[in-house]
C-alpha cells in the first residue's frame, strides 16, 4: 500500500475542489538549470542514458523537491521515448536538440512502425515505480507524454525544425498518410500513459509543444481530435479506481481554449500568450486551468518576479466552489535561470495566493 498524501493540493486542483492556495510546479523543473543536475547528467554520459536508468532519473525527478516548496514531482524522461523504442534512431546532438536516424518519410515507412513497444519502455515505468516509492507520500507524481501531433513533427522532420516544412507537405499533399500514422500514436500514446499511471502516475499532462503552428482547421484535424482519441482511450483502458487527473497543453493555443475543455481532459495549460482571467471566462470553470507566467519573467529581479505572480493570480481572481489554478510556466524553465528565483517564484504564490481562496 502506498502511503497517503502528506500535500495533496495539485490533485484537488485539478479536480476542481476548494484548496487553501494555490498549488504550484514548474515544467522542466528537473533540469539544467540545476548544477546537481548537471552533475548527474555529466555522470551518466549522454541525456538518453540518464532517461534509460531508473536510479538516476528518479534522483533528477527528486532534486528540485530538495530545494523548492514544489506541490509536485514530474517524471524525468522526454517526450521522444515513444518514437525511441519504435525503432527511428534517437539521439541527442549537443546543442542542437534530437535527431531520427531514420525519419518517416512514406507510407511504407509509417506502416511498418510497431505498435507494441511497452516492454521496450520498461524502464520509464520502472523509474515511475521508484520515484512513487523515494517519494513517500510528500507530493503526487506527474507522468507525461508528447501530443501525437508533437511526436509526429519530429518523427518526420527528422530533427527539431523552425519551418515544419517536411511535415506541413506531408499534411496538406498526403493527409492520408499522416492521419494513419496519427492514429497509430494515439493508440500507442494512451497504452504507454495507463501503464505509466498503473506503475504509480497519479496525474498526467500532455504536452502538444508544436500545436500552435498548424492553423485552426489543421489543428482540429490533425491534433485536437487525435488528443481526443487519446483521452477516451486512456480512459477507457483504467477503472473508475485508477482514473487520474489529465492536463491538456497546447503552446500557442489559446483560439482553441473551449475545444481543450471539452476535449475530456481535467485542466487545460495555458502559455503567456493568454490572459488567464479572460481563459477563465471562456471555459466558464468546466475545467481547471494551469499557468502561465512567461518563463523570461526568472530573469528578472525577485521583486519583478513577485509582482508578476501577483498579476497572474489576480487575474485568475477569486475562486468558487467549482474552480481550480495550478500556477506554473507558460512553457518549460530555461537552463539560464538561477535557482534562486524560481524560489522567489514558489514563496510569492505561497505568499499571496491564499487570499484569493479564503471563503469569507
Amino acid at each position: 500500500m502506498s502511503p497517503a498524501l502528506e500535500n495533496d493540493l495539485l490533485l484537488r486542483a485539478l479536480r476542481r475542489e476548494p484548496v487553501p492556495r494555490t498549488p504550484v510546479w514548474i515544467m522542466r523543473q528537473a533540469g539544467r538549470y540545476l548544477p546537481e543536475y548537471r552533475a548527474v547528467r555529466e555522470q551518466a554520459g549522454d541525456f538518453m542514458s540518464l532517461c534509460q536508468n531508473p536510479e538516476r532519473a528518479c534522483e533528477v525527478t527528486l532534486q528540485p523537491l530538495a530545494r523548492f516548496s514544489l506541490d509536485a514531482a514530474i517524471l524525468f524522461s522526454d517526450i521522444l521515448t515513444i518514437p525511441d523504442a519504435m525503432g527511428l534512431g534517437l539521439s541527442f546532438a549537443e546543442g542542437e536538440g534530437p535527431r531520427f536516424a531514420r525519419p518517416l518519410r512514406d507510407a511504407a515507412a509509417i506502416d511498418a512502425l510497431p505498435t507494441s513497444v511497452l516492454d521496450d519502455l520498461a524502464y520509464v515505468f520502472d523509474a515511475v515505480s521508484l520515484i512513487r516509492r523515494e517519494l513517500h507520500g510528500r507530493v503526487p507524481l506527474i507522468g507525461f507524454a508528447g501530443s501525437p501531433w508533437t511526436l509526429a513533427t519530429y518523427m518526420v522532420e527528422g530533427r527539431s525544425t523552425r519551418d515544419f516544412f517536411v511535415i506541413k507537405k506531408m499534411l496538406y499533399t498526403q493527409p492520408e498518410i499522416l492521419h494513419r500514422l496519427l492514429d497509430k500514436l494515439s493508440s500507442v500514446t494512451a497504452d504507454y500513459l495507463v501503464q505509466q499511471v498503473r506503475s504509480g502516475a497519479q496525474a498526467l499532462q500532455v504536452f502538444d509543444t508544436w500545436g500552435g503552428v498548424l492553423s485552426d482547421a489543421a489543428y482540429q484535424s490533425f491534433s485536437l481530435v487525435y488528443m481526443q482519441k487519446l483521452l477516451a482511450r486512456l480512459h477507457a483502458a483504467l477503472d473508475e479506481q485508477e482514473q487520474v487527473p489529465v492536463i491538456l497543453f497546447t503552446k500557442g493555443g489559446g483560439g482553441w481554449l473551449e475545444k481543450l475543455a471539452e476535449s475530456g481532459c481535467s485542466a487545460v495549460g495555458c502559455d503567456w500568450s493568454v490572459d488567464l482571467g479572460s481563459a477563465r471566462q471562456r471555459i466558464f470553470d468546466s475545467v481547471a486551468l494551469q499557468g502561465n507566467m512567461d518563463p523570461a519573467v526568472l530573469r528578472a529581479s525577485p521583486a519583478s518576479i513577485e509582482a508578476e505572480v501577483q498579476r497572474i493570480l489576480a487575474s485568475y481572481g477569486k475562486h468558487t466552489a467549482r474552480s481550480g489554478h495550478v500556477f506554473n510556466l507558460g512553457h518549460g524553465i530555461t537552463p539560464d535561470i538561477d535557482p534562486e528565483n524560481v524560489s522567489a517564484l514558489v514563496e510569492a504564490v505561497h505568499k499571496h495566493s491564499p487570499a484569493y481562496h479564503a471563503t469569507t
